[in-house]
């Protein structure tokens, strides 16, 4: 597709939604013609849902805060209802027996927000990621180079690590932020940055002095990790404004956890790639009020407030590429709604792919002008590697201000969780919504019909689609029954 025609196709889309204080909860609209068929799960309020493209419950798993399907059927989740934070992992079969469980009982570390269930080629083994806050002390930032005049903010500092385990619980891996940082406040410190050298060189490596962002507890608020089996590399997202990819098999040494933990530590383990904020390591304009204050700009930050990074699977368009779910907070947008982009990080500024990471800002930008002069949206600068995108005409139909998910699915199509309203869509490339559906289960239980509510008063974290062919569905026989609500299945079609 050409560029020009591409930046036109953006934002085409439209969720068919409108502003409205009431209306009906699970399916909406269904064009058969033109969804991927299968299965759309999701987990709210203790239950896993399996439901068939009209809503119908065809299996249930007792356990839902952020589940994760497994290849065999089973869902692994977090132990406590809450994914900011929560003591370990459970593991459930078919059936609903748990089978596997892991706690994390070291002190310095707080379980939050996402974990993973990967196959390591280095242990011929499954393993399992998750995300961790871990404690900082007031010494070691100080010793760090942290700015000393911030000090009160380090007393319950903590940082955001990746940490493996394996099936008997022992740690085997473990990549820490704090590992990899940068500063330009104290030359004494071996991570300065170096005579003549500035944050800008160091696009590898985070900033412990950020402008306006010191050091301090849940710094970072990583919400998503997701692994790449034939690069052996972790993408993690940070609500802050940016995800990076570290290398997980280059920094593995197996059957030394030890000596994994040292070369996760080193240089080797400094960020592959970021992307979102350019600005965070001097190497761009962060998002502003102009001089006329009713004005304002998203300067080169690209995300905000995101929650899901993942790259699209071998097999399916797009495969290779990182997907994430843009809540677009903090942005400065004079309107805001949500996006899901599609995110090519091997593009340079001539739009050629070179096989490798390319900083973002290395491959430049282009200005994005609003399609239609009454939507509220001002001019932008847009990543070159944004290849597809997606955001409703109606600029509040996809708005979620926390959560939410993205999936690309075989036929093409993109699946979209909006978290605060549990709001679930299907959409072409073209951006055409085809299927769309609201989450019935409540704070006030299941509903037919929701009124006027609290943002996430029938939240959904994320929530994806599987085909009939799924291999968590092998030799199993599915038989779809009543709907979460009961009801009949009632909605619009083409």
């Amino acid at each position: 597709m050409k560029r020009g025609l591409l930046l036109i196709l953006l934002f085409a889309g439209s969720a068919l939604a409108y502003e409205a204080l009431q209306g009906p909860t699970e399916l909406l609209y269904w064009d058969k013609t033109n969804t991927f068929n299968g299965y759309t799960w999701f987990g709210v309020r203790g239950m896993t849902y399996l439901v068939d493209m009209e809503g119908r419950v065809a299996h249930t798993w007792p356990i839902g805060t952020n589940p994760h399907l497994l290849t065999n059927g089973n869902v692994l989740d977090a132990s406590k209802d809450d994914p900011s934070g929560f003591g370990g992992l459970t593991e459930v079969d078919w059936n609903g027996s748990n089978v596997w469980s892991y706690t994390e009982t070291r002190a310095s570390y707080v379980p939050h927000h996402d974990f993973l269930r990967i196959f390591n080629p280095k242990l011929n083994a499954y393993t399992t990621l998750y995300i961790a806050n871990k404690t900082v002390s007031s010494n070691q930032c100080i010793a760090a180079g942290c700015d000393p005049a911030n000090g009160r903010n380090y007393t319950n500092a903590q940082m955001d690590a990746i940490v493996e385990v394996d099936m008997s619980g022992n740690v085997v891996w473990e990549w820490w932020f704090f590992d990899h940082a940068i500063q330009d406040l104290d030359a004494s410190k071996t991570n300065y940055v170096g005579s003549g050298k500035t944050i800008a060189d160091y696009p590898g490596r985070l900033n412990l002095n950020i402008p306006g962002l010191p050091v301090q507890r849940d710094w970072l608020h990583c919400n998503s990790i997701d692994y790449n089996q034939a690069l052996d590399q972790i993408v993690i997202n940070s609500v802050r404004g940016e995800f990076y990819v570290v290398d997980h098999g280059g920094t593995f040494v197996a059957g030394s956890p030890s000596n994994s933990i040292l070369l996760a530590a080193s240089a080797a383990g400094d960020f592959l790639y970021r992307f979102g904020d350019p600005a965070r390591y001097s190497q761009g304009s962060p998002p502003s009020i102009l001089t006329n204050w009713t004005v304002s700009t998203t300067g080169n930050k690209q995300i905000g407030g995101a929650h899901h990074a993942s790259w699209i699977p071998p097999g399916l368009p797009g495969a290779g590429h990182l997907l994430v779910f843009n809540n677009a907070q903090n942005l400065f947008e004079h309107t805001q709604g949500s996006y899901v982009f599609e995110i090519n990080p091997f593009l340079n500024a001539l739009g050629n792919d070179i096989g490798g990471y390319v900083n973002p800002p290395a491959a430049g930008y282009n200005t994005w002008l609003p399609p239609v002069a009454t939507s509220g949206r001002n001019p932008k600068l847009m990543s070159k590697q944004i290849v597809w995108s997606y955001s409703p005409n109606a600029s509040h139909a996809m708005f979620s201000h926390i959560g939410g998910s993205a999936q690309r699915l075989p036929n093409g199509n993109s699946l979209a969780c909006s978290d605060t309203e549990g709001h679930i869509i299907e959409v072409t490339p073209a951006g055409d919504a085809v299927w769309e559906y609201i989450n019935p289960v409540t704070s006030d239980g299941i509903l037919k019909f929701k009124r006027d509510n609290w943002p996430m008063y029938n939240s959904i974290f994320r929530a994806f689609r599987i085909g009939t062919n799924d291999p968590a569905l092998a030799g199993r026989t599915l038989t779809s029954g009543n709907t979460i609500t009961g009801r009949t299945p009632s909605y619009h079609s083409p």
